[in-house]
């Protein structure tokens, strides 16, 4: 027989002046990131849309030297050749990122990531402080399972930052949603720090559930970079057939990488996540058979985490199949992540399930 431990209500209250001190944090980091944009400058910016709105690739042919009548030569450029890119290859080069190629705007993006690895640091302190308070693993209830996810996501972005990726451009997005799923945690998800039922007192508890968080927030960075993208490849296209883009999006678009290079990014990401979402699956299903003595029967949570991975399974086929590249091939990762969201939102608030211990 297992004892629960009595909550700490003083560790549980620090738990929550750290997600909340987080999120103010969060919240400097989120203008910082604007500042990087707005102002820094677009001295570098355009390379893109010049080479979408010409449609062509320049190339100098070698210089020709010229006898002249007076004895001497002079050496003259041959005018350069004009050469059209692979049709439907908008082969252009990337675009500067968010700060612009300037110190002003470098500056800016330092103090945006700065704080935002303060921001990490303070909510995982928080996660911590929670798991303390109750002795066990902090995600029971749908509240812990946020912020904890929120935490995650943010830890991989700063892993691929530490990396050296140039996934800069990714800040601002990224801490906007995250500013946003932690509103809805401490306002609408919120639940007491409290002990788990039995049937939760498991090392599957830590397996199973802390791998389907690695692989939420993974798949939601694939998920915001796949947005990104099509924005982006909207935004090549428009100027590849002579419109004229808004300010909005020249200003903004115009500073994320090329849409081939968030394209390939995203897949990258989604790819890597796959197969521990495919192990989540499978964990899940060995403690359903110690826990209810049957390793799979249905429960609304198992085939919606099994329809994820359907879902992520056509994907990455559709990805690697000609002709269901690009945006056909986003459109499926966004409905995957879709039903990866649906998987924890939906099923716990609107249905019952084996999976229902402590409603939201």
């Amino acid at each position: 027989m297992i004892l629960a431990a009595a909550t700490n209500e003083s560790l549980a209250s620090i738990s929550n002046t750290l997600i909340y001190s987080a999120m103010a944090v969060y919240t400097l980091a989120f203008f910082a990131y604007i500042a990087e944009w707005l102002l820094g400058s677009r001295s570098k910016v355009g390379r893109t849309a010049a080479a979408l709105t010409a449609g062509t690739e320049t190339k100098k042919s070698p210089a020709v030297t010229v006898q002249q009548a007076n004895g001497g030569t002079a050496v003259l450029e041959r005018p350069q050749v004009v050469v059209r890119s692979a049709a439907g290859s908008r082969d252009v080069p990337d675009g500067p990122g968010a700060h612009g190629g300037d110190v002003q705007g470098d500056m800016y993006g330092r103090i945006a990531i700065s704080l935002t690895v303060l921001a990490f640091l303070v909510e995982l302190a928080g996660v911590i402080a929670r798991a303390a308070s109750v002795e066990r693993a902090p995600w029971g209830n749908m509240y812990e399972f946020n912020i904890t996810f929120s935490t995650v996501a943010v830890g991989v972005y700063l892993t691929l930052l530490a990396l050296r990726k140039n996934v800069r451009w990714l800040g601002l997005f990224l801490i906007t949603s995250v500013l946003l799923d932690l509103g809805l945690a401490v306002t609408v998800l919120y639940t007491a720090s409290d002990q788990l039922v039995p049937a939760l007192h498991s090392y599957w508890l830590y397996i199973h559930v802390s791998t389907a968080i690695f692989c939420g927030a993974v798949f939601y960075v694939g998920a915001v970079t796949t947005i990104l993208y099509l924005f982006k490849d909207a935004y090549e296209n428009k100027l590849a057939t002579g419109g004229t883009p808004g300010k909005f999006a020249n200003s903004v678009l115009d500073r994320l990488p090329a849409a081939a290079s968030l394209d390939k990014f995203a897949y990258r990401v989604n790819a890597a996540a796959f197969p521990l979402w495919t192990f989540t699956i499978i964990a899940g299903a060995i403690w359903a058979g110690d826990a209810w003595g049957r390793y799979w029967g249905w429960d609304p949570k198992e085939t919606w985490a099994f329809i994820t991975w359907v879902g992520y399974a056509c994907y990455l086929h559709a990805r690697a199949t000609a002709g269901w590249k690009g945006r056909k091939a986003a459109y499926l990762a966004l409905l995957a992540f879709g039903c990866w969201l649906f998987n924890y939102y939906g099923v716990n608030i609107f249905v019952t399930g084996k999976h229902s211990y402590a409603g939201v």
